[in-house]
């Protein structure tokens, strides 16, 4: 199995380590210690030795950061985790606080005393977050104390071995473009913004460049590394050698110098010695970096990593690639579905079908010659009130029946070799009442709008956001997460910068993949997502329009439970879609599908609705 069902919370621990940490508050001269979920490669998945967040307060959720003072620990998380915090950490010992609403910064800015010192580890933080913490500390006359070492890390004595993850090519056939043609254009991107080298710290920008993957840290196949590419000269790729192979070695060393990783603050100080100007994120390098830089003599051009958009707007051939990942997905989904409709109620558990889908997947994966490489993070498979949960993960503590009466959840995702899924399915156990049907329908429209929006050049994802939201909103119903995240081509489910949410400033532009996912979530009693991944398509004419518009084309092909559906509550444009996405479903999926059963239940799920 790629997913564990293991409990690996410890929150009887807090106390103690909690305790620990503050113990080297005084030799530090600090007043509070910051620890955020973030690693030195700031991504979502980190490895087992960078989980410092989890050891420390036993909350596993990805997103979320510890501010631990003398007399007082909070762990911020923003409205997906809320009730995971609650469960996962000792309430005695760290309070709960809003990620979103009042993040660390403006905490501090609020309620920290007159002189307060926050010790942070820099490398553990951009610079952006840098900047935000010392604004609020110089409102309080308080100091941001850089550390040079992290107290955390002297504390956790059994602390794992760094990840060594074999690398592996990523072909041609799947990239749509060499590696050496994508950094020809990192080095005209920096030279453009007048550096002299750039400095990649995102590990998802060094896959995608170098036409590599990795298996460094859960469910997302980069490997963790760094690169300097200057204007002028050869690329360095800082990436132990242990994680290759000869092929691997003979393939990179055509394109880049191999550098063991330790040596990367070493060749910083040099270019910076040397007074070169380094380009570096500041939204996704470490601040220790731009300190190097800075310490060193050089000049810190700070800029977007370039990788990040060209990544993100999918060429045609990874689009394609996704198109086939999606289908062979989709005809796994159904043959889980089918098997789910047929089994006894109230004889499956939350983990029994998480493993069934897992298997169902790499059967597919088999028969159509396209392997299940690992799950692109762990399912949600939440029953009745777990569903509620917006990130529930099952344990073998938390594990329950699927009770007939109920509403089931599950998003899971795959990673293959060309491409990353990500689908989410609400479906009824047996009969359920009328109300979760109605909140079902609006979520469903919710859904919809944002398929079938068409929107001009310039449209960012804020923009676009309300379309999920305005079914609900009539009813008097939210839910506290965004629309849509983007997607990576056989990289991290969880890709920016595009998103379409409250948040997102970035503008839509073609190729981008995101997710499509409203929902709606009632505690301790039910909750409903329905999602499917899409793509931007190319700005086009619409009929009797007098400009060009972008628009969607939808990825993910898989029935949507019409027991669920309100017909009453759609439009004749909803109703019109839903049936032509379950035809078009049923046109693509029925070839994949080699069980006579499976095809039965297939017809029955895509019929269309009347009134």
């Amino acid at each position: 199995m790629f997913q564990s069902f293991d409990v690996t919370s410890t929150p009887e621990f807090g106390r103690e380590r909690a305790d620990a940490l503050r113990a080297s508050f005084d030799t530090l001269g600090i007043d509070g210690f910051l620890v955020p979920r973030a690693d030195e490669y700031q991504g979502e998945y980190v490895p087992a030795c960078a989980e410092r967040l989890s050891w420390l307060t036993g909350f596993t959720g990805s997103a979320g950061v510890a501010l631990v003072m003398r007399g007082q620990a909070i762990v911020f998380v923003d409205g997906r985790y809320v009730t995971q915090l609650a469960e996962q950490v000792d309430g005695s010992v760290f309070a709960g606080g809003d990620l979103v609403g009042e993040p660390p910064h403006l905490w501090l800015q609020n309620h920290a005393p007159k002189g307060f010192r926050l010790g942070i580890d820099p490398w553990l933080h951009t610079g952006a977050e840098v900047r935000r913490l010392e604004k609020a500390l110089a409102g309080v006359g308080g100091t941001l104390v850089f550390l040079p070492y992290n107290p955390l890390d002297k504390a956790w004595t059994d602390r794992p071995a760094e990840p060594l993850g074999r690398v592996t090519i990523q072909a041609i056939d799947h990239a749509g473009e060499l590696a050496r043609d994508k950094l020809v254009k990192m080095a005209e991107a920096t030279a453009k913004v007048g550096a002299d080298a750039l400095a990649v710290t995102d590990p998802s920008s060094i896959a995608w460049i170098f036409n590599i993957r990795g298996s460094d840290v859960p469910h997302t196949p980069h490997p963790l590394a760094r690169a300097i590419i200057p204007t002028d000269g050869r690329p360095q790729l800082f990436l132990d050698k242990r994680k290759t192979g000869i092929e691997q070695e003979a393939y990179l060393t055509q394109l880049a110098d191999l550098v063991p990783p330790s040596q990367f603050d070493e060749a910083i100080a040099a270019l910076s010695a040397e007074g070169k100007r380094i380009l570096i994120d500041p939204d996704h390098a470490p601040f220790a970096l731009a300190e190097i830089v800075r310490a060193k003599g050089g000049t810190l051009v700070e800029a977007a990593d370039p990788a990040r958009l060209p990544r993100a707007c999918k060429n045609e051939v990874e689009l394609q690639g996704s198109a086939r990942a999606h289908l062979q997905d989709g005809a796994a989904m159904v043959e889980f579905l089918a098997w789910l409709d047929g089994t006894t109620s109230g004889t499956q558990t939350e983990i029994a079908v998480t493993k069934k889908l897992e298997d169902v997947r790499r059967s597919v994966g088999e028969r159509q010659q396209n392997p299940l490489k690992d799950v692109s993070f762990d399912s949600i498979a939440g029953a009745g009130a777990h569903a509620a949960i917006m990130h529930y993960r099952v344990t073998t503590a938390s594990d329950a029946t699927i009770e007939p009466g109920t509403m089931f959840l599950i998003d899971s995702g795959a990673q293959y070799i060309n491409g990353t899924t990500d689908i989410t399915r609400t479906v009824a156990i047996g009969a359920v009442p009328e109300e979760q049907k109605r909140f079902f329908t609006l979520v469903l429209k919710g859904m919809i709008a944002i398929s079938t929006a068409r929107f001009p050049k310039g449209t960012r994802g804020c923009d676009l956001d309300p379309l999920a939201r305005i079914a609900l909103w009539k009813a008097g119903a939210d839910f506290a997460h965004g629309t849509g995240h983007g997607v990576g081509s056989y990289l991290s489910v969880h890709e920016g910068p595009q998103r379409i949410s409250r948040l997102s400033t970035q503008e839509l532009l073609a190729g981008m993949i995101l997710s499509n996912e409203p929902g709606y979530y009632r505690p301790g009693s039910f909750g409903i997502r329905i999602e499917n991944l899409v793509h931007v398509l190319p700005a086009a004419p619409v009929e009797g329009g007098d400009m060009d518009m972008l628009g969607f084309a939808t990825l993910t092909f898989c029935p949507i439970d019409r027991r669920l559906v309100l017909p009453a509550l759609l439009t004749d444009e909803e109703l019109a879609w839903l049936d032509a996405y379950h035809a078009e479903t049923r046109e693509k999926l029925l070839p994949l599908l080699s069980d006579d059963a499976t095809k039965a239940w297939l017809e029955k799920a895509t019929a269309p609705i009347s009134r």
